[in-house]
């Protein structure tokens, strides 16, 4: 979970469905609220029509029978009542309210209306009381109070304006499955326009990976939006750009081992005639460092060329092949455990990595220990030489192309400085990666990962 909510297409999926959410919640609340208040102006009115009705009703019946009048006609929300003689009149506010100056200008000037200063008790109860609309929740602010009216006949009547029967929502219906279908068709929505959106990088994404491992990956399809056909079609030629440049870089390279092979030959030829065998020596010994230069130079530009075809491959068997061979040039080197895997690969480089590995351990620390196993679903190839190790600010410097450790680890055992360029490119176009460490008992050890399956499960 952690891992998709990191990645793009988790954040756009979380995105786009929390801007949804807040969207519908917002619309709801609003149209809610404009609901709430058509029906207050409504209610208003009706209760304006009510009271006006049913005080014009009340003069009209004789005040004997008023009183029976007023148990039938009254309804909830209005209530018209009669002041008996000799009781105390209501205390008077000292201003009206909006309701009772509107009911004054429709009854006209011979009513006497004025806002009672005492509500009634039902407004206390109300107020206490949560109104439930829609996602609205509130107090009840509606119209509620007591105005003290006086007919023409000057008979005084208290009407009551109340809360609807219904302050709080009855028995509410319930959303469950309406809200729970309403989230999951917006979470599929979300989830495939974030697909939609990812998707381009993802590919753009997998395309560079497969270009480090493989230059000679066939190139990305030209579909999609307008912006993605563009972004591919200039990958496309970022990758023939690269793949001309190394092709020419490697061709340079052989060219030019193949024109010195030439005069190299010659030289040494031509040395065999020195007469003085010491220089005849040194001359020799120079003469074949520059071989070995120019080799490996051209092992280095063949190390970043991927035109070997990618192939399945039993490791253990690469392994104790490399390791058979090492034995019969009389070199120290022991196998140990195995890996039990296939992996994907190109046969040839692996050999060339693999060697290099161990001809390193052999020639700087006279000996190597191979040991192989498995973890996590790689490939672990250790390789461990029985030498002083070096300083641990030179552990990541050695990989680079020419580079020699400056004692006398390189000094007395030569080389050109490219053996672990070589191994580390060749690992990282499988996927692997190559690691130096000093061994705690002594020596240099280099850990090799290599994937199981490459470039594909």
């Amino acid at each position: 979970m952690r891992a998709f909510l990191g990645s793009m297409t988790g954040r756009v999926f979380g995105t786009l469905l929390l801007g949804i959410l807040i969207t519908a919640a917002l619309t709801q609340l609003l149209a809610d609220a404009e609901r709430q208040r058509v029906i207050d102006e409504y209610r208003e009115l009706h209760w304006l029509d009510r009271a006006e009705q049913l005080i014009m009703a009340t003069e009209i019946v004789p005040q004997s029978a008023r009183t029976a009048y007023l148990e039938v006609a009254n309804r909830p929300g209005v209530e018209l009542t009669e002041i008996i003689g000799g009781a105390p009149p209501p205390a008077l506010a000292p201003s009206q309210t909006e309701f009772t100056h509107a009911l004054a200008a429709r009854l006209g000037p011979a009513y006497q209306l004025r806002s009672v200063a005492t509500r009634p008790s039902a407004c206390d109860t109300a107020l206490d009381q949560p109104v439930v609309f829609g996602l609205l929740r509130m107090k009840w602010h509606g119209t509620c109070e007591s105005v003290a009216v006086r007919l023409r006949d000057r008979s005084e009547l208290l009407l009551s304006v109340l809360p609807p029967r219904y302050a709080t929502s009855p028995e509410r219906t319930d959303y469950t499955w309406t809200i729970a279908l309403f989230l999951a068709s917006i979470g599929a929505l979300a989830y495939v326009v974030a697909g939609m959106t990812t998707r381009p990088l993802k590919q753009l994404a997998q395309a560079a990976k497969d270009l480090g491992n493989d230059i000679n990956h066939p190139p990305l399809d030209l579909t999609g939006a307008d912006e993605i056909r563009q972004a591919s079609a200039a990958f496309n030629a970022m990758q023939a750009r690269i793949r001309q440049y190394i092709f020419q870089r490697t061709q340079m390279l052989a060219a030019i081992t193949h024109d010195l092979q030439t005069p190299l030959t010659r030289m040494r030829l031509r040395l065999e005639k020195v007469s003085e065998p010491e220089l005849q020596e040194r001359l020799i010994g120079d003469l074949s460092a520059m071989q070995a230069m120019v080799k490996e130079g051209l092992d280095l530009a063949r190390s970043m060329d991927t035109s070997e075809t990618m192939q399945m491959l039993d490791l253990d068997s690469l392994l104790d092949s490399v390791c058979a061979d090492a034995v019969d040039a009389r070199q120290r080197v022991d196998l140990v455990g195995h890996a039990g895997m296939a992996l994907l690969g190109r046969p040839l480089d692996l050999r060339r990595c693999l060697v290099n590995l161990i001809d390193n351990a052999v020639k700087y620390g006279h000996a190597a220990k191979v040991t192989v196993d498995r973890i996590n679903g790689a490939a672990r190839i250790r390789v461990r030489d029985a030498g002083p190790g070096i300083p641990a600010t030179e552990l990541g410097r050695v990989f680079d192309p020419f580079y020699r450790v400056e004692t006398s680890r390189s000094r007395e055992s030569g080389g050109t400085g490219l053996g672990l360029t070589i191994a580390r490119n060749i690992a990282e176009q499988h996927g692997g990666s190559i690691r130096l460490v000093n061994h705690p008992e002594g020596g240099l050890e280099a850990t090799l990962m290599l994937p199981e399956y490459y470039p594909g499960k």
